[in-house]
């Protein structure tokens, strides 16, 4: 018998241009989160403002969160998406960027918008129903709120390399839940980021369930930040509930990006305190001691606890702290009270620049309903 004729002897050599590549390891994540509060890190070095700032954004977060949920109740949202117990990623994710920088949030992302600097009553437009974007994303450099499972991440790689390609010192960092992971936008992006070397930031927070499917049910990877060695980005993983260590991790992150390194995965580990939404019963797939383990590693309770200890957060930093999240609640309660005066020809308003010869006719048909209406009163 010959060599040829040897079952499995013949292995094609491969291509000449093909090379295995040798330096996956420096992309692969620490094997647990990285984290700073309650270890030996000594947070003295900080800027002690960027810790101040932390903490009265984590309790502003906190109270935001609250008083949205309680606006669900009283009908005045249709549907809210707590971010509650995941404050640390979403004030840290907006704190880490410049003005010039865009951020691409998720549904549940308003209040990272809110600490971005917008206006509370707009982040929460779209969920009220108002509008589907109660904003200008040019001038606050947010970009819509995404419903639809991770679509924002390929929007924001485009926009990435598209200023990396002007010559523009822009950044993007887009935030995606861990179910968000599963879908198909969430491969093309991160495979064009690596292949584009675009300066994106690619935030999942792992918040343990896509509505009521566990982690362990969507992937059988070692931990979601792995899957970035896959495309050939560095890959970090982080205790998604010490914003100390969020604002670090996605600082690096960031300037690895700004600098040309590319992209960079952050998995950040932390939970969803609160379900789904106002109309999920989470109780259906999680028990109250899961919950409550991870209510004792709260994220501001951390925040307030460490900076305390180290002489760095005093009673009166506390109430101060407090106070201004209250000012805001009640602000945005009252507001939020008022009944919107709407146009139904707004609808019209922003579907093209320039409307279709169909957009005027229903805009017609609807302006003629509406008239006839307004005589019969």
């Amino acid at each position: 018998m010959t060599v040829l004729e040897q079952p499995g002897a013949y292995r094609p050599a491969p291509p000449p241009a093909w090379r295995p590549r040798t330096d996956a390891a420096p992309l692969l994540p620490d094997e647990e989160p990285f984290r700073v509060l309650g270890t030996d890190a000594d947070i003295h070095d900080l800027d002690p403002l960027l810790l101040t700032e932390l903490y009265r954004q984590l309790v502003r977060g906190r109270r935001y969160n609250q008083q949205a949920t309680a606006l669900t109740k009283q009908g005045r949202l249709a549907v809210y998406p707590s971010s509650t117990g995941q404050e640390a990623c979403e004030v840290a994710a907006a704190l880490v960027l410049q003005d010039r920088d865009w951020l691409f949030p998720s549904y549940r992302d308003t209040l990272c918008a809110v600490a971005r600097g917008l206006d509370p009553v707009r982040a929460l437009t779209l969920l009220r129903g108002d509008w589907h974007t109660g904003y200008d994303p040019a001038e606050h450099r947010i970009a819509p709120l995404c419903t639809p499972l991770a679509t924002q991440l390929p929007h924001a790689v485009g926009l990435a390399h598209a200023a990396r390609l002007k010559g523009d010192d822009v950044v993007a960092l887009a935030l995606v839940g861990d179910g968000g992971t599963s879908e198909g936008d969430f491969h093309e992006a991160l495979n064009f980021a690596a292949v584009w070397r675009a300066p994106v930031v690619f935030l999942v927070q792992n918040n343990g369930f896509a509505i009521s499917v566990p982690l362990a049910k969507q992937t059988a990877a070692p931990s979601l930040a792995h899957k970035a060695v896959g495309y050939g980005m560095p890959g970090r993983l982080v205790d998604g509930n010490d914003a100390v260590a969020v604002h670090q991790v996605l600082s690096e992150a960031v300037a690895h990006a700004r600098q040309g390194g590319g992209p960079t995965l952050v998995e950040a580990v932390t939970y969803r305190i609160e379900a789904h939404t106002n109309a999920d019963d989470a109780t259906r797939y999680r028990g109250d001691a899961e919950v409550q383990a991870w209510r004792e590693h709260d994220p501001v309770e951390l925040l307030e606890r460490e900076l305390t200890a180290r002489g760095l957060l005093d009673d009166a930093g506390k109430r101060s702290a407090r106070e201004a999240a209250e000012e805001m609640a009640a602000d945005l309660r009252a507001r939020m009270n008022r009944d919107p005066q709407l146009d139904p020809m707004e609808l019209f308003t922003h579907v093209y620049s320039e409307q279709t010869s169909q957009l005027r006719e229903q805009a017609a048909q609807l302006r003629a309903e509406l008239d006839a209406e307004e005589e019969t009163r």
